[in-house]
Parts: structure tokens; sequence; C-alpha cells
């Protein structure tokens, strides 16, 4: 099947090595099996899960240290990755408790209703590098509190830590047949999404390739279908007193894990009496943030993006900005040489004629210049995906002019685009993906709702379009009746 391996991009070491899995015999595996976990009581399975916390708040170090080396990610914001896992836990047990929990209903002719939820049997969850503990979590802990088995696929750039995550999973009990890491690149996703037994997809990742996979979903309508995608994502900045606080906002948002994250500021669109004071401040903030590897002295704030040739493209794409009559603030640039270190890029996009509607996945940052409230508005939703959107500053008559009319399935106030509840639902519109397939509302996903009218004994009885049991039976009878 051939062999797979994962590289530091902060050190170009390489980290981890293991075989491509054959997909086919590992769906055979969970589908045998997934029927006896389905038919595990709920307490038992969330007993199961709530021994994976466990396991992971005992494992955190090796688990952070992981993350640290395969996605580049600085010490402290791995950490805070690996707590945010128990904190999911908790919170699907919670949210399939009052979303799918079994309910009984008044009924037709004074018998009980009854509403109940089943799994889909086995789903594939294919996930992206950027948060390669977390997004897997909150796919797979859910799923598994339903009764659904699991196929995990990994990102190809992040095994390693794919690979400790079902380990935790098996050793807290989870059976070893009902979730299975499968590791390959694309045509290994590919295979999973395509695959007759295969109940439903959970998927975080580009939308190029979510739509791909749901052009493949077209004529199957019978399976679930869960798309998590990124977003070109814009933050309004307008009135405000505190400039530094707010721009603060915007690098946070902007440039935070190197800008890869889905719900990252792609855009930022500034009140243009703001500019000459707000702009210079952005990029003396930027000037001043510490890129460097994992464990550097002093902690950086961000560390590399994953490839050299995921790298290669966004300075690419800043160059192509450039050329299209875009102005740059603040050059990208490369600090170390043959690593994926990219240093924060910031552009002045206004006065070019067409830009692009893409998600440019990292430190990049587009600003578009307006003069008026309402102008903004349509400028932050000129663009094909809703995912995250932000207002800084402004008041809270133009804040709730902006949430009526914002096209995301995140709006948020004086908070960074990325700022997000584990306790609501995550997703967006339009290219950013269907439903909320993130957090409170994936259980949703995750089991079918079934209703049944139910009474103990058989009651019913014919009112209404029967003949008189005196009418007669002979056929002249009848022939006078139709007459």
């Amino acid at each position: 099947m051939g062999e797979l391996k994962s590289y530091e991009p902060a050190t170009g070491a390489l980290l981890w090595t293991g075989e491509c899995t054959d997909a086919d015999s590992e769906i055979s595996i969970t589908r045998e099996a997934w029927g006896k976990w389905a038919a595990y009581g709920l307490s038992d399975r969330i007993e199961t899960v709530r021994k994976f916390s466990n396991r992971i708040k005992a494992d955190a170090e090796p688990l952070i240290d992981l993350i640290c080396r395969e996605t580049g990610k600085p010490v402290w914001e791995a950490r805070n990755e690996v707590e945010e896992i128990s904190g999911k836990v908790d919170i699907c047990i919670k949210a399939y408790a009052e979303r799918s929990s079994q309910r009984r209903l008044s009924g037709a002719s004074g018998n009980m209703a009854a509403l109940r939820h089943k799994p889909h049997g086995v789903f594939a969850v294919i996930t992206s590098y950027n948060e390669p503990a977390a997004i897997p979590c909150s796919h797979i802990i859910p799923a598994l509190l339903a009764g659904n088995a699991i196929i995990f696929k990994p990102s190809e750039h992040a095994p390693a830590v794919g690979q400790f995550i079902v380990d935790c999973l098996h050793r807290a009990g989870i059976p070893k047949n009902i979730v299975r890491v499968v590791h390959g690149g694309p045509e290994v996703g590919k295979k999973l999404v395509t695959h007759n037994d295969i109940d439903g997809v959970f998927f975080t990742g580009s939308a190029q390739i979510g739509i791909q996979i749901n052009r493949a979903f077209v004529n199957r309508p019978g399976k679930m279908l869960v798309l998590e995608m990124g977003g070109n994502n814009p933050i309004i900045f307008w009135d405000t007193a505190d400039i530094y606080s707010s721009a603060a906002l915007v690098i946070k948002s902007a440039f935070g894990s190197a800008g890869q994250k889905c719900t990252a500021a792609r855009r930022l669109i500034i009140k243009d009496t703001l500019y000459d004071s707000v702009i210079p401040e952005i990029k003396r903030l930027a000037d001043r943030l510490i890129i460097n590897d994992p464990y550097g002295d002093p902690p950086p704030f961000m560390g590399p993006m994953i490839t050299n040739d995921i790298a290669d493209g966004l300075t690419e794409s800043f160059l192509a900005l450039m050329s299209h009559g875009g102005r740059p603030i603040r050059h990208m640039s490369r600090p170390i040489k043959d690593r994926p270190f990219v240093s924060p890029g910031i552009i002045d996009v206004t006065d070019m004629k067409e830009r692009p509607d893409v998600e440019l996945f990292g430190p990049l940052l587009q600003i578009i210049k307006v003069s008026s409230f309402e102008d903004a508005i349509i400028e932050a939703n000129n663009t094909r995906f809703g995912l995250s959107a932000s207002l800084i500053g402004g008041n809270a008559q133009q804040y709730d002019q902006f949430w009526a009319n914002s096209r995301a399935g995140i709006v948020n106030w004086n908070a960074e685009t990325t700022k997000i509840s584990s306790s609501a639902p995550i997703g967006g519109t339009g290219l950013s993906g269907n439903g909320r397939p993130g957090s409170y509302y994936s259980v949703d996903h995750c089991a079918y709702p079934v209703t049944s009218e139910e009474c103990d004994t058989p009651k019913a009885m014919i009112g209404i379009g029967l003949k008189d049991d005196n009418y007669g039976s002979d056929d002249a009878q009848e022939d006078k009746a139709v007459a």
C-alpha cells in the first residue's frame, strides 16, 4: 500500500513513518462490528467517552509535544487545543441529552407516541492538519455517543497526532473494531467517500475538496454528508476609542495559528477616515510578532506553516495580489531558509478591479477602505463563503444592523473572528459548509429521529364507510345500492 511519512515543519526532521491503509478491509471490520456498539446502553457509551477524556488528560504532555512537532504550533497553542478536548466531551454528552434523547409525546386517539434516535452506521471522519486533535474529536465523540462506528482519516500532514488520538480511544475502552484509523493521501479519502458501506462522512477541509465530496453524494440522498469548510472571513473596523485593543483583535484574528484556521480573518474592511491612524498600529504590532519554532525562547506568537509547498503557494498569492493592483503595507518574507516560516503579509486591495474570492489559508490580510457602514456590510458579504465575521468598534445599533445583515454562521462584536464557544453550534453558509457540523449541534448529524405510535393492546374500529349488518348480501341488493 505504500509508506506515509510525516516531517516536523519547523526543523524538517522525520517524525513518523507508517503504512498507508487498505480502506476496504478497515471498512469491512467496522461494518461487521458497529451493531454491537449501537446495542450498548447509552450510559455505557457515555462512561467510555468519559474515560477517553481522562485518558487525554493523563497523556496531555506527550500529546502537546506531538502537536507542536507535527504542526509547528507554539506550545501554548497546542496546550489550548488539548485542553479543549475534554471540554468537548462534556459538551457532546450534554448536547446528546438535549437534542437526541428519548421522549414521550401525546399520540393520536389517546395512544402514546415516542421519539427515539438511531445511529446511521459507519461514519468516515476526514479532517485537516490545523487542529489535528480537537477537530477529529468534535466529530468522533458525538458519533460514538450515538452508536456509530468510525473510520478516521487524519490529514496526511498530521498522521502521528491522528494515530495518537485513536490509540487513546482504544485504551479508554472503545473497541478496536469500532474506531479504525486509515492513513494515506487523497486517494484514500476518495475511497472512503465513494464506498457503499460508508453511511456518512464528516469532512473538515478546503471548499475545493468539499465540493468534490458533495458531487459524489448527488445520487446518494440516504447518506449523511457533513461539510465543515473554510471562509473568506471579514472584519469591519469602525469607530472606536481604543485603537490598540482593536488592532490587537485584528492581529489575533488574522495571524493566530499562522493564519491556518478556517475562521481566521482574511479581509479587513475599514472606515476610510480611520485608515491613517489604525493601519500603522496594525503594522506595528505585526512587526513585533515573534515567529519561531514551537519551543523558542521567548515563546513565539506563531510557528511555521505546515509545508514548504503550502508556504510557497501563499507567498505567490501575495505577489499575485500585488501584480493586480494590490498595494503592500507589510511584505511577506521567509525568515528561515528552506523552512515554511512566513512573516505576516498585509496588503491594501481597495483599488483592485477584481478581488479573488478564495480562502488564502495563512498569515495574509487584505485591507479594503469604505466610506459608509452600509458599504462595509456589502463588502463583508461580497463572498461566496459565510463562516465567520466580526465588527470591531461601532455601537450597539450598528452591531444589530451588522448581525441582521451578515451572511455568516458566526457573527462577533469586539471579538476575534476565531472566538467561538464550544457550547454553541459552529458552522457557516455558502462555500463554508452545510448545517452546523461543529460543537453543540454536531449530534444532530450522528443519529436520525424515529417516531412511533405505541399502545400495549390493539384498539381500533371503523366508524364510517361500512355496510349495515342487516343490509343484506345478495347481488340484487348490491346492484340497487350502486344504482
